[in-house]
C-alpha cells in the first residue's frame, strides 16, 4: 500500500524538477546578452582569417620568391623558419607565467597583428628602398632578411592563435567553428588574391614585382581591420559575458598543463600527426617537387589553391555534422599517412599517376581531410573537460598542432634526399 502513494508522487516531483529547470534555463536566456547580428561571430572569422594570412601570403607566393632566390629550398626553408619560431613562443606563454599575467588577450592580439602587418611589408619595402637608393641588396644579405621576416610571422602566429584559439575554446562550439572557417578561407582568399594579381599584370620580372607588392599591401589592409575588429570584440557585451576575466587573464597555466595533457592525449596525438602528414607534403613538396610541362609556374599556384578550398570545405562541413567520438576522429588522423606512398607514386610511379589530375586529386583529399579532422579534433576536445580546463586545454591543441607543424616541415627535405 505505501507503493502506491509513492508513484503517484513521483510524476508530481518530475513536473516540479522540469518546471524549475525550465525558468532558471529562461533567466539565463534573459540575462545573457545576444550576438546581436552575429557580429562575434563574424570578428571570429574574420580574426581566424588574419591569423593564417601571413602565412598563406608567403606560401603563395611561391613564384615570385622562387623567380628571387631559384637556388634555395624557398618554401621548406619557409616552413621550418615560420613554424618552429610560432611553437617555441606557445611554449613561453605556457612556462613563463610571469610575462603572460601582465599582458591581457587584448593586448596580445594587437601586438601579434602588427607584427603581422610589420612582417608582411618587408618585401615590398626593400624593393620600395632599393629603387629609392638606386643599389641593389646581395641575394644572401636579402634572402637572410626575408627569412628573418618569416620568423617574425612565426613569432606573432603563436601570439595570435595561442591567445584566439584559447579564448574560443572557453566559448560555445560556433566560435571556435567560426576561427577554424576564417583558417581555412584565408588561404582560399590568398590563392585567388595571387591568381588575379599574377594574371592581371604582365610575366616580366617587372611584372612580377609589382604583382608581388599589390598581394602583400591588400594583405596588410586585411590585417589592419583584424585590429580593428579585435578592439571591437573585447567592447562586445556578449564577449564580456562569456569570458569577462580573460581579458586580463593570461591564455594558460603551466600548473595543470601535464594533467591536461594525459586527460586529451587522443586528441593531442590526432592533431599532431594530422599536421605531420599534412606540412611534410604541403607546401614544400607540392610548390617544388611536382612539375607541369602545361602549367608551368602556375602549377603549384593553382595546386596551392585547391588546397586551400578543400581544406575550406572540409573545416566549414563541421558545421553540418561533427564526428563524436574521438578515437576514432585520431584513427582517421593516422590513416592519413597512406597519402605518402600515393604522392610518392605520382613522381616515380607508373606514367598516368604522374600527370595533373592524380594530383589534383590527391591535393583535395589531403586538404578535405586535414580541414574537417582539424575541426573536428580542435572543437570537441575543449567540450570534453570541465569548464575551468577548457581554455588550457586548447591551449594545448595548439601547442600539439605546431609540433606537428614543425616535425611536417622538417620531414618534408627527405623528399629531395
Amino acid at each position: 500500500m505505501h507503493k502506491f502513494p509513492n508513484n503517484s508522487t513521483k510524476p508530481e516531483e518530475e513536473r516540479l524538477n522540469m518546471k524549475m529547470e525550465g525558468e532558471k534555463a529562461i533567466m539565463r536566456d534573459q540575462q545573457e546578452p545576444r550576438d546581436t547580428f552575429r557580429i562575434a561571430y563574424f570578428i571570429h572569422f574574420l580574426l581566424g582569417v588574419g591569423n593564417l594570412l601571413p602565412w598563406n601570403a608567403s606560401i603563395t607566393a611561391v613564384d615570385y620568391f622562387g623567380y628571387l632566390y631559384p637556388t634555395k629550398h624557398v618554401e621548406k626553408v619557409f616552413s621550418v623558419a615560420y613554424m618552429t619560431s610560432s611553437v617555441l613562443l606557445l611554449v613561453l606563454m605556457i612556462a613563463w607565467d610571469g610575462w603572460s599575467k601582465k599582458t591581457s588577450f587584448r593586448f596580445r592580439m594587437n601586438m601579434g597583428f602588427s607584427l603581422f602587418i610589420l612582417s608582411i611589408l618587408v618585401s615590398p619595402i626593400m624593393d620600395w628602398a632599393s629603387s629609392m637608393t638606386g643599389s641593389n641588396w646581395r641575394p644572401n644579405e636579402a634572402y637572410s632578411v626575408i627569412v628573418a621576416s618569416i620568423v617574425a610571422c612565426g613569432l606573432a602566429d603563436g601570439l595570435v592563435a595561442g591567445s584566439l584559439i584559447g579564448s574560443a575554446g572557453r566559448l560555445p562550439k560556433q566560435f571556435m567553428q567560426a576561427v577554424f572557417a576564417g583558417t581555412a578561407s584565408s588561404g582560399v582568399l590568398v590563392s585567388i588574391l595571387r591568381i588575379i594579381t599574377k594574371a592581371s599584370l604582365s610575366q616580366s620580372p617587372k611584372g612580377l614585382q609589382k604583382s608581388a607588392h599589390l598581394y602583400f599591401i591588400v594583405g596588410a589592409s586585411i590585417l589592419f581591420c583584424c585590429i580593428v575588429s579585435c578592439n571591437l570584440l573585447c567592447k562586445l557585451p556578449v564577449m564580456q559575458h562569456y569570458y569577462r576575466d580573460l581579458l586580463d587573464e593570461p591564455p594558460c597555466s603551466k600548473s595543470k598543463f601535464w594533467t591536461v595533457v594525459a586527460k586529451i592525449r587522443w586528441p593531442a596525438f590526432g592533431i599532431f600527426i594530422t599536421y605531420v602528414v599534412t606540412l611534410s607534403i604541403f607546401p614544400g613538396f607540392i610548390a617544388e617537387d611536382l612539375e607541369s610541362n602545361l602549367l608551368q609556374d602556375w602549377y603549384p599556384i593553382l595546386l596551392i589553391t585547391i588546397y586551400n578550398i578543400a581544406d575550406l570545405v572540409g573545416k566549414s562541413l563541421t558545421a553540418i555534422y561533427i564526428l563524436k567520438n574521438i578515437k576514432k576522429a585520431t584513427w582517421f588522423c593516422i590513416s592519413r599517412l597512406l597519402f605518402y606512398p600515393l604522392f610518392m607514386a605520382c613522381i616515380h610511379g607508373p606514367r598516368w599517376l604522374r600527370t595533373e589530375l592524380p594530383v589534383i586529386v590527391l591535393t583535395f583529399l589531403l586538404g578535405l581531410s586535414n580541414g574537417y579532422l582539424t575541426s573536428v579534433i580542435m572543437i570537441s576536445t575543449p567540450k570534453l573537460l570541465p569548464a575551468s580546463e577548457a581554455e588550457l586545454s586548447a591551449i594545448v591543441m595548439v601547442v600539439f598542432l605546431g609540433i606537428g607543424l614543425v616535425g611536417g616541415s622538417v620531414l618534408g627535405w627527405f623528399w629531395i634526399l
